[in-house]
């Protein structure tokens, strides 16, 4: 009977140290960027905000994008538990036309790997947007 007590006081105090197990989980205010339509040239960085809703420090191991047309920046210090944080996002706003493109974001939070994604239009250049760029060769 002492050796049923025990096997079934260790089952529970090992559920119960498993079931506070710490992570880190990641909370974005949004995962989409909508730029709109925006005139060619125009500033194309833009930043994802988000917050770490887990009890343990959230890293970052690789952000990237689907395209070379999108620069992804990742902060480089871990963020703390209820910290926030920002990831750049930079898109080459001398592409004429519309776009969409995803950026996905790897770390050690519950859900390792979240995709971003941003969109818009950009508009083509104006004739004297193409004089001046003539003018500066």
């Amino acid at each position: 009977m002492k050796k049923i007590s025990l096997i079934i006081s260790l089952f529970l105090f090992s559920s119960l140290i498993f079931s506070q197990e710490k992570s880190a989980e990641i909370s974005f205010n949004k995962t989409i960027i909508d730029y709109g339509t925006i005139e060619n040239g125009e500033d194309g960085k833009r930043t994802f905000e988000f917050k770490n809703i887990g009890n343990a420090p959230l890293i970052f191991s690789r952000i990237f994008s689907s395209c070379g047309c999108t620069i992804p920046k990742k902060p480089e210090k871990p963020i703390l538990p209820g910290e926030s944080g920002l990831i750049q996002v930079e898109y080459d706003t001398k592409r004429t036309g519309l776009f969409q493109k995803a950026i996905t974001v790897n770390s050690n939070a519950k859900t390792p790997n979240i995709i971003l994604r941003i969109k818009g239009e950009v508009l083509p250049e104006t004739e004297e947007e193409e004089e001046e760029e003539e003018k500066d060769k």
